[in-house]
């Protein structure tokens, strides 16, 4: 089985915890991402995903003025690269989150989407 390292995405889109979530949504959309790291400098303190940007809809919030610091996951669980895309697999689907950022030491490297773990499973290419 491949390491999150063989099958991560390396070009993640990070943002701001200020960053509104309006403009956030229009580069999801644009670069079809399911999920934006938020990053302070390098650090990295949450993870928004399109379920956030829905949460947020419903709940009323003005998008354009309203930042991922308010419906992000914050310190969000975080996988390396040396760890079995087996395990990640599990990790995501008891815990129910779709996304898993990838670090090596304090720097973020990747991310991956279970949709990337289980396609490993059944061979097809990402």
């Amino acid at each position: 089985m491949p390491t999150l390292g063989d099958i991560m995405h390396s070009d993640v889109f990070n943002a701001e915890p200020g960053t509104s979530v309006a403009e956030v949504a229009k580069i999801m959309v644009k670069r079809r991402l399911g999920s934006v790291l938020v990053t302070r400098g390098e650090v990295l303190v949450g993870i928004f995903t399109e379920r956030d940007v829905l949460r947020a809809a419903a709940a009323a919030a003005d998008l354009s003025t309203s930042p991922l610091s308010s419906w992000m996951t914050k310190d969000p669980e975080t996988g390396t690269p040396d760890l079995d895309a087996e395990e990640a697999a599990q990790i995501m689907l008891s815990r129910g989150f779709r996304h898993l950022p990838v670090c090596d030491g304090n720097r973020v490297a990747g991310i991956v989407s279970l949709r990337d773990v289980l396609a490993t499973r059944i061979g097809r290419s990402r």
